[in-house]
């Protein structure tokens, strides 16, 4: 149960780093570094879902 929560906590922090970045922090110098950042934590997310889901976890 608290893999779940990870996952979702993962999930919803990368959703707001992507939203600020279509939003206040469009104009930033680094945009892509941060979207980055999101991109990894979704993946993350993915992984850790997916290894739950397979029993490896």
């Amino acid at each position: 149960m608290v893999l779940w929560l990870v996952v979702l906590f993962t999930l919803l922090s990368a959703s707001l780093i992507l939203a600020l970045t279509l939003g206040p922090l469009k104009a930033a110098a680094n945009v892509r570094v941060i979207r980055l950042f999101a991109a990894v934590q979704y993946a993350a997310a993915l992984l850790l879902a997916g290894a739950r889901l397979t029993g490896q976890a």
